[in-house]
């Protein structure tokens, strides 16, 4: 059976699908991928069902070992090193791998989490109907835990179809604030205290993980205390406790809460906050419930369109054929000698 051996697990590197649903009222997080898009999208290029289990990596990927096959992997998310028996590989683009290949991902030159899915998936049974980790309880995944040093990881299934790669075009990009949803204890703040969640500008502290980002700012203003009787808790419910400074949860979060909650991050957002760093700057805008289900239905829409947008990679040494280069503009900036200088 095809499986890869993991040599060096990265900072915390754990099989994530789209979450564990149907369990909260039971005090069970739904866990699943910080970044849904970027999985999707890897699972795509390996001609996965979109939703699918991948490695999500953070901060610092992985080097494994292939110990049978062949394999075929994408890469998808933050801008990590990639190297295929020590030469240099894309992200965002299927590879195929052979009994012996070595892979080895780096570190995040930009974002957070990368997405390592593999054609076919992991043999791993799902606790719960998934293969979601959730480290603090000790559930999905590999034992309920990160990836470790010396790690099997089994595989199914064989490689099939073509490779595949995702334009830079057609790549996830962070455009303006966070959009958010107010409610549902909004009137729990004064109406300063919602101006000045807007208005201002909040950076990600290095208190943030798979639970929750704490984010630092000027303070909100309560009108009613910060503490309510315990409710549930969403992807991207954005509590506000006693000092003031959002508190957004994420995909590991506790599935009830006793802050009340200012606004909830729309989902064609939560992406945004998977791959912050810690020192990012976050803004937030307001929409209403309707525009966030337009935004939803505009994200399906483009995720659905994915397969179209992707294409096979260009043979080894294609790209510097002629045909390629003209295809391209090889004299933009270029200005005439005659004219002034820009200033």
């Amino acid at each position: 059976m095809a499986a890869l051996r993991i040599d060096r697990p990265g900072l915390f590197s754990s099989l994530q699908d789209m979450g564990r649903f149907g369990y909260q009222r039971f005090g069970i997080s739904a866990s699943g991928a910080m970044d849904t898009l970027a999985l999707q999208a890897a699972n795509l290029l390996v001609g996965n069902p979109r939703g699918r289990a991948a490695v999500e990596l953070t901060m610092l990927g992985l080097s494994a070992v292939v110990e049978e096959g062949p394999v075929r992997f994408a890469l998808a998310g933050a801008d990590m090193t990639l190297r295929i028996n020590d030469c240099p590989a894309e992200s965002w683009q299927s590879h195929a791998l052979s009994p012996g290949d070595r892979l080895d991902i780096g570190a995040a030159r930009t974002g957070m989490r990368a997405y390592l899915a593999i054609a076919g998936g992991f043999d791993v049974p799902p606790t719960l109907g998934s293969l979601s980790t959730h480290s603090r309880s000790a559930i999905g995944g590999l034992e309920g835990r990160a990836l470790r040093t010396g790690d099997l990881l089994p595989l199914n299934g064989v490689p099939a179809g073509p490779l595949l790669m995702l334009a830079d075009a057609h790549r996830p990009r962070a455009h303006g604030p966070i959009r958010v949803v107010l409610g549902p204890q909004d009137d729990f703040f004064t109406p300063a205290g919602i101006a000045t969640f807007l208005g201002s500008e909040y950076r990600v502290t290095d208190k943030a993980d798979r639970m929750g980002a704490q984010l630092d700012g000027p303070a909100i203003e309560h009108a009613a205390g910060f503490n309510i009787v315990s409710d549930g808790i969403m992807n991207g419910s954005i509590q506000v406790p006693g000092n003031g400074r959002p508190l957004v949860l994420l995909a590991d979060r506790q599935s009830t809460g006793g802050y009340p909650k200012i606004a909830t991050v729309i989902g064609p957002d939560l992406w945004r906050l998977g791959q912050a760093r810690p020192g990012d700057t976050l803004r937030f805008a307001a929409i209403s419930p309707d525009e966030a289900q337009a935004a939803a239905e505009a994200q399906e829409r483009l995720i659905a369109g994915l397969p179209a947008a992707m294409s096979e990679p260009p043979p080894p040494g294609a790209e510097l054929s002629s045909e390629r280069l003209l295809a391209h503009n090889l004299i933009g900036g270029v200005c005439s000698a005659l004219d002034p200088l820009p200033l």
